[in-house]
């Protein structure tokens, strides 16, 4: 199985694992997956479930051939980390500083001797 899907099936496995339809009612996980169990699953395992399908649906999907699935990052998702925009398209360093926001910095140029210094 390529790698792409690798980490949300993972997550689905233990999600399914852990929950009371195969802990408690001593369910399949396969028949947890089904309509009439599917139901009482926890949302997280829902949601998993809706990933791995779409995971699984990109790897043969003609319009993400080349660009390939989105990486999925599960582990963010369980530790609650937010992924952030690393550029917005303004100056990184300027007139109004770092991306925007913070005091006035100077634009920097490289010397001679390879050192940054302030434009003047």
């Amino acid at each position: 199985m390529p790698s792409s899907c690798k980490d949300i099936r993972a997550a689905l496995a233990d999600c399914l694992q852990n929950s009371d339809c195969v802990m408690i009612e001593r369910n399949k996980p396969v028949d947890c997956l089904r309509p009439p169990l599917f139901d009482e699953l926890p949302t997280r395992c829902q949601q998993l479930k809706k990933g791995y399908g779409d995971c699984k649906r990109g790897m043969v999907d003609m319009r993400k051939r080349f660009r390939g699935n989105q990486p999925i990052a599960v582990s963010k998702e369980i530790e609650g980390e937010k992924g952030g925009q690393l550029y917005a398209g303004g100056k990184a360093v300027g007139e109004t500083g770092i991306g925007g926001v913070g005091k006035a910095e100077t634009d920097l140029i490289e010397g001679v001797d390879g050192e940054l210094r302030s434009k003047r």
